[in-house]
């Protein structure tokens, strides 16, 4: 009975950490087209860019408002299993520039700068999820 409670706590955590991937891939695609529409408000298509940049900018932000809530599913169900390593993402730090309702270079600059902050945490959490997907499927072909 041990070892069939062992993989069933492996297995959720699986599937908590692949669900984790899907929002953490969303939040990444959504960022990446924030990025492109700031570029293209950089490049002075104010109007298109500075719409378009806003308006995945909100999009960015609920998606990785969302993949926070499963990150922290995805550490619950990890400390189910033994023999993980303490998995931490800082998640507090994901997008948390302002909104500007100003518009000029320098705020175009410092809120792409935010962008590619952003992009870079997520894909560091992509990478750690990843890795201990994998050390869950290592432990869980282990435990069959």
């Amino acid at each position: 009975m041990e070892r069939e409670q062992r993989l069933r706590e492996i297995r959720e955590a699986i599937d908590a950490g692949r669900l984790t991937l899907q929002y953490l891939n969303r939040a990444r695609q959504e960022l990446d087209s924030a990025s492109g529409f700031g570029i293209a408000d950089m490049l002075g298509f104010d109007l298109i860019g500075g719409i378009g940049k806003h308006m995945k900018m909100g999009s960015a932000k609920r998606e990785l408002e969302s993949a926070k809530r499963q990150v922290m599913v995805f550490q619950r169900e990890l400390k189910d299993v033994s023999g993980i390593l303490d998995f931490q993402i800082d998640i507090g730090g994901f997008l948390t520039f302002a909104d500007f309702f100003f518009d000029g270079i320098l705020a175009d600059v410092f809120v792409q700068s935010k962008i590619s902050q952003a992009k870079e945490q997520v894909d560091q959490a992509i990478w750690q999820v990843n890795r201990i997907i994998e050390d869950l499927l290592r432990m869980e072909q282990q435990a069959l």
